[in-house]
């Protein structure tokens, strides 16, 4: 039986929807405890944040085992968490995932569902999400049979679901296409968002992470585009400080390249942070600044210039934001959170009360040691400071850059290397400013070993055991590069061991997967740093006969790249004659591109594709009489060549007479489809008798 409906409700009352700020526990990985999700109602309630999603990925019942109810041991868990919530102001929002296997067209599927939400909301919840992130989007044959879509199946159930529960205020639907990458061709034409759009009930908010799954901005254009069709503003599942795709990365660099003009286009922001628990202090701190930024004034902390940040946010800082968050965390730093820290620095000692007993021994009351002229002074640990807590956030920064100080010490060591035949026996000026940059370099190197010196004093233990692994990855990685650069000054023989042919398994980057990564030609690509850039050496030519075979080959890989099915069950393209060898290519209209070990691309075109569009029943967009098909093999990971050889190839064809060119692509073939997307030249193109599962591409010449 339906429940009342609260967001009717709501909305007959005229009452406002606040804006949803807070933090969805939603990353891969072991979920945090019951202690802590209550202490973070506690910092939410402090910080003027208002939600938790509950969603973690390995909660079993969460997603893989979602038909399971609770257990009453489990279910006294949620009761307290959700009692937690309420106590501290926080919305709690449980979300289920049953998107793994859900038959959308069996009753007694979605009867189970609402079973189990009953469930949670008699434990007190009021708030709900249903997810449909990271799943296959084939539906089975039942669902075909039912649904004209997997989006029209999605949305029917999550109606029905959402009516089931009274429309509760609170209930968020997470599409499988939850990024701008995802959509196909492109957001706005979206058929998947266009069905989440038109037929999604209005009460029901929709999470979006931007552009992409871990977007570096999200720009108010990008989110008034989305809004137009999904026809209500979006809740932002945030990506940005996320780090369970990858275990050696940990992100404290503060919330940024979000403008505080989006949040009046937004229905809210949620962080889904690191999945180390401790560490996202300054994630969720500097969110919360962010959202007090956007209501009108500016925080009392915010004002003034920021001369380091271009284009800067008059409402929030980034710099200052973080500067906030590190001076209140470095307060939890320096208590102590469990017995058997480390000693205070001048601790006090108890004098003995007299007993007829034999004490119990123990260190209360027990003579200081004082060492003697002669023997080595007591070690003390030096208290953390702030700049300790600036260094390790510039140290492990964000996604996308990292701070000034780990780029600093990466120009550093780069210009050392690369002059490294500066250091020699005549002193000149040159060498000089060697030395003196290498005495820099090796500064910033002991601040990094006092950082981490002193974090491993401090005496907040569960703070520092999150973070152990990547301070001491980090230390010894600057170690090496320290070593190395004492190696080439001549400074230190014994530090250059570490640069031996033969290290100890400390002095390398271990494990299978680092193997894996360094055999492959785009390993440091993606760098943040990249100088030199790790590219091949390409040559573009004219196309020849004698090409044919080499450029079947690689129509047929990228073909079998792209089909889930065999071959023959691919939508045929009329460029396929082209690369199959049955059409030639008009003259002085094709290019191959060559590395080391051969053919490894091409680009062709023919400037009249009437009769070939006819023997593939297809009719020619009026103003782009041509036709043109490019194709580049895997190993090709530098797009500079590529970009390289469609320019020529356009201007060829523009020589030959062409007003404007077009391209098929099928929709699996997501490479081809950014690459022509990026050129910036090309759009989407409507053509009579495309089949349904391919993209017309064209552009003016």
């Amino acid at each position: 039986m339906p429940k009342p409906s609260a967001s009717k409700a709501a909305a007959e009352t005229g009452k406002t929807r606040r804006f949803i700020s807070g933090v969805v526990e939603g990353f891969y990985g072991r979920p945090w405890t019951m202690e802590q999700r209550t202490e973070l109602f506690q910092r939410e309630q402090k910080w003027g944040l208002n939600t938790y999603l509950y969603a973690p990925k390995d909660d079993y019942k969460h997603r893989m085992y979602w038909r399971d109810l609770y257990s009453p041991e489990e279910a006294e868990k949620l009761v307290a968490l959700i009692t937690a919530a309420k106590k501290n102001g926080v919305d709690f929002i449980y979300a289920i995932s049953p998107g793994l296997d859900i038959t959308f067209s069996n009753p007694k599927e979605v009867a189970t569902l609402k079973r189990k939400l009953d469930q949670v909301s008699g434990f007190g919840c009021s708030s709900f999400s249903l997810l449909f992130d990271d799943i296959e989007t084939e539906m089975c044959p039942a669902d075909k049979q039912a649904f004209s879509s997997f989006a029209h199946a999605q949305v029917a159930v999550t109606n029905e679901v959402f009516k089931h529960l009274g429309q509760p205020d609170t209930f968020l639907f997470c599409p499988t296409d939850y990024c701008a990458a995802f959509c196909t061709p492109n957001v706005s034409q979206s058929a998947y968002l266009h069905t989440v759009g038109e037929n999604l009930l209005p009460g029901i908010d929709v999470l979006w992470t931007g552009p992409k799954v871990v977007s570096h901005h999200i720009t108010v254009e990008s989110i008034v585009e989305v809004s137009s069709v999904l026809k209500r503003a979006p809740v932002i599942w945030d990506n940005i400080h996320a780090n369970d795709y990858d275990p050696q990365r940990i992100f404290m660099g503060p919330y940024k390249d979000r403008p505080t003009d989006l949040i009046p286009k937004l229905r809210g922001v949620l962080t889904n942070p690191n999945c180390e628990y401790y560490p996202n202090f300054v994630a969720i701190h500097t969110l919360a600044t962010w959202c007090r930024s956007g209501g009108g004034q500016r925080d009392v902390e915010m004002t003034g210039d920021d001369d380091d940040e271009a284009g800067s946010d008059p409402r929030y800082s980034p710099r200052r934001a973080l500067t906030l968050a590190l001076t209140d965390w470095l307060q939890e730093f320096l208590s102590t959170d469990q017995p058997g820290g480390p000693r205070p620095l001048n601790p006090t000692h108890l004098k003995k009360e007299s007993s007829d007993e034999e004490p119990m021994q123990t260190d209360v009351g027990d003579p200081v040691y004082v060492p003697g002229s002669g023997d080595n002074p007591l070690f003390t640990a030096e208290p953390l400071t702030l700049d300790d807590l600036q260094l390790l956030s510039e140290l492990f920064y964000l996604p996308y850059e990292h701070g000034s100080t780990a780029r600093t010490m990466l120009t550093e060591l780069d210009w050392l290397k690369a002059h490294r035949e500066a250091v020699g026996e005549a002193e000149t000026e040159m060498t000089a400013e060697w030395r003196s940059r290498a005495k820099c370099f090796d500064v910033m190197c002991v601040a990094v070993f006092t950082m981490f010196n002193r974090l491993s004093n401090a005496p907040n233990r569960s703070i520092l055991y999150d973070l152990y692994n990547y301070i001491c990855d980090i230390k010894s990685g600057v170690t090496l590069a320290r070593a190395y650069v004492k190696q080439l000054g001549g400074q230190s023989r014994s530090s250059g061991q570490v640069m031996t042919d033969d290290p100890e398994p400390w002095g390398f980057r271990g494990g299978l997967s680092g193997e894996f990564q360094r055999m492959l030609p785009c390993h440091g690509n993606r760098d943040l740093f990249r100088h030199p850039p790790m590219t091949s050496v390409y040559s573009i030519r004219p196309f020849c006969p004698e090409d044919k075979t080499e450029i079947q080959k690689i129509h047929m890989e990228m073909q079998r790249g792209e089909a889930k099915a065999p071959a023959a069950a691919l939508p045929a393209l009329i460029s396929d004659g082209l690369a199959g060898g049955q059409l030639c290519p008009s003259p002085s209209c094709g290019l191959v591109l060559e590395d080391e070990r051969g053919v490894c691309g091409y680009a062709l075109g023919l400037t009249d594709a009437t009769a070939a569009a006819l023997n593939n029943q297809r009719a020619l967009p009026g103003d782009f009489p041509s036709m043109i098909t490019m194709q580049l093999h895997p190993r090709v990971t530098d797009p500079a060549p590529a970009r390289r050889m469609i320019g020529s190839l356009l201007s060829l064809m523009k020589t030959s007479g062409s007003r404007g060119v077009f391209c098929e692509l099928r929709q699996g073939d997501r490479r081809m489809f950014d690459f022509y997307s990026k050129l910036g030249s090309f759009t989407t193109l409507k053509m009579a008798g495309l089949p349904q599962d391919v993209i017309a591409m064209g552009t003016s010449l």
